[in-house]
């Protein structure tokens, strides 16, 4: 029987402009990272500076760049000489100028190679900036062309050709989710206190129809439905993992595969999360995956997937007791608000085992943004807004021409937007989230003017000051027990590295090439919004003196020296974090 290949493959052409774009990508960010130590080589015509990159005795690679903020380089991908193929590049750089293993090189090829193919997926069904615009929540995330800074940021290593046309978000492709009944021995629910029992969450989740199939299918098994809690399983981590490895569990039946719940369901960026296209209002769920994406293996930790409810009443209960962030900001803080564990008899009680095989089993059931929007809002991804089309133009340049008003005014509404509710967790509670691209979601008004802010990720990106605060007296021990926790001056690395130099980082000169906004400028609104926010709460001087983000400079994290340098490809105990390499300037600070 011949094998089933896929659709389509990339045209040469195709294949050199996706290749070129990311091989700019690659001298930048290692350049940023001091990975790459570019020379200086002169000025060309229009001004920016060349480089010149030698790699051996015979090849030396030339380009223009600009600087920017935090120390930004933007490499212009037609300067590049004498090629532009990032293999060819690997090839005479991996040992000597980058100092990688061979074992690095090898899976770090095949990341490269897979983020190229989907890269050129994406290009070929590109659409324009406009019909970006008109896209709805769920349909813009298959457009999305992944993480800015880490250069492999579609790897998927775990995923074949036929896997990624099926449940890559580029692929765009509505699936059904198989779901499986897990006994009490091995599975444990946990929910808000409105979804109090399993029950309570099936009666939303589930039609009666399918809920009698499910128990139909338990008994028939000669079980009791009883003692089982339902889930929806990835298929293929029900192929590749649940199947070999839970094994003995489906032959004494404590796991028993269950048949669909037949809605239709399209993968965010994160991969593992699903959003519900035949009831937009159901909850999403997030289903570990193990496959090895942008640094980590995609799984669930089985602590904090049991923890993740407990963590949003706690971080609800912060938001509602506040008039600030309910009444003013009014935050939307996306709820985990239950999940199911299924515990590994074997993995789960061997301590130095590999992250990987501790995140195996489980779901966790998220409240969806299209819930909490007002009418006439909209939600689009803070990712979105660095999309440019085929033309060139961005997404965030027709935003601010449909909304009517002046760049430097639009953006002072983004700020005042996505700012105040996360300075407001870390000025008077000491918490802060993870807010980068995919995390956060700005909510417009009808107008396309950015007007307040959705989080999401709780119980993997929240972390809390190691500085006891009175603030965290109230915090629940399951809460405390599983939420991370970081000295003063590192926790405002979470708004600078994940917000600023995640995705202001390339908004800053996107704004300033496209809508006229210079990049001082850009980043004097960001400080002025703020020093605004100072001023609105004086009593919080000293915290804000504790959490300074003004600093002259702040530690330079790594993400791709982390995979390149630090941990590579081996097998960890515990998930990685991401690389410090000296310090950048902080162009929020003023002398």
């Amino acid at each position: 029987m011949s094998p089933a290949f896929p659709a389509s493959h990339p045209s040469h052409r195709a294949w050199q402009h996706a290749a070129r774009r990311l091989f700019a990508k690659t001298l930048a960010e290692f350049a940023y990272e001091e990975i790459l130590t570019p020379e200086p080589d002169g000025t060309a015509p229009d001004g920016t500076r060349r480089y010149r990159l030698p790699v051996g005795d015979d090849l030396t690679y030339r380009f223009t760049a600009r600087r920017g903020a935090y120390g930004h380089w933007r490499v212009d991908p037609h300067s590049i000489t004498p090629d532009t193929d990032p293999f060819h590049f690997l090839t005479h750089a991996h040992d000597t100028v980058l100092g990688l293993s061979g074992d690095t090189t090898g899976h770090l090829i095949r990341e490269l190679t897979a983020t190229l193919a989907a890269d050129t997926r994406l290009d070929a069904t590109a659409l324009t900036a406009a019909e970006l615009a008109d896209l709805d929540y769920a349909d813009l995330e298959g457009h999305q062309t992944g993480h800015p800074w880490l250069v492999a940021n579609k790897g998927r290593l775990g995923f074949s050709a036929t896997d990624a046309e099926i449940w890559a978000p580029e692929a765009r492709s509505p699936q059904r989710l198989p779901w499986l009944a897990a006994h009490h021995r091995i599975a444990h629910y946990r929910g808000v206190p409105a979804l109090a029992t399993p029950d309570r969450l099936y009666s939303d989740e589930l039609s009666p129809a399918t809920h009698r199939a499910f128990a139909r299918t338990i008994t028939d098994a000669g079980q009791d439905p009883a003692d089982y809690l339902y889930l929806p399983v990835h298929p293929w981590q029900w192929d590749e993992t649940i199947a070999p490895l839970f094994a003995p569990q489906l032959a004494d039946r404590s796991i028993i595969a269950l048949p669909t719940d037949n809605d239709l369901r399209l993968p965010q960026q994160s991969i593992r999360t699903f959003l519900n296209i035949s009831r937009p209002l159901a909850r999403t769920v997030k289903l570990p995956l193990s496959i090895l994406n942008t640094l980590v293996w995609r799984g669930l930790p089985t602590e904090r997937t049991l923890a993740a409810p407990a963590v949003t009443r706690w971080v609800h209960g912060l938001r509602d007791g506040d008039t600030y962030l309910r009444d003013e900001t009014r935050v939307i803080l996306l709820g985990e608000t239950a999940s199911v564990t299924v515990e590994h008899p074997l993995y789960d009680r061997l301590p130095g085992v590999p992250y990987q095989f501790k995140e195996l089993l489980g779901c966790i059931w998220r409240e969806p943004v299209s819930r909490c929007l007002d009418p006439g809002e909209r939600a689009r991804t803070l990712a979105s807004l660095l999309q440019t089309d085929p033309a060139g133009r961005a997404l965030t340049t027709e935003l601010v021409h449909r909304s009517g008003l002046p760049a430097r005014s639009w953006l002072a509404h983004l700020f005042a937007a996505l700012l105040p509710p996360l300075l407001h967790f870390l000025y008077q509670y000491g918490t802060v989230f993870s807010p980068h691209g995919e995390n956060a979601i700005v909510v417009f008004d009808e107008h396309d003017i950015p007007t307040r802010l959705a989080m999401k990720d709780f119980v993997d990106d929240v972390n809390t000051s190691a500085q006891p605060l009175p603030e965290h007296d109230a915090m629940p021990d399951d809460v405390r027990a599983v939420l991370l926790t970081e000295p003063p001056a590192f926790l405002t690395q979470f708004i600078h590295s994940g917000l600023f130099v995640g995705v202001f980082r390339y908004l800053a000169p996107l704004c300033e090439d496209q809508l006229g906004v210079p990049e001082d400028e850009f980043w004097s609104l960001v400080r002025a919004e703020v020093l605004r926010h100072h001023e609105r709460f004086p009593h919080l001087k000293e915290r804000q003196e504790t959490f300074d983000l003004l600093t002259p400079e702040i530690e330079r994290l790594c993400l791709n020296r982390n995979r390149l340098h630090v941990d590579g490809y081996r097998d960890r105990r515990d998930r990685p974090h991401a690389a410090v390499h000296g310090t950048v300037p902080n162009p929020l600070h003023v002398p």
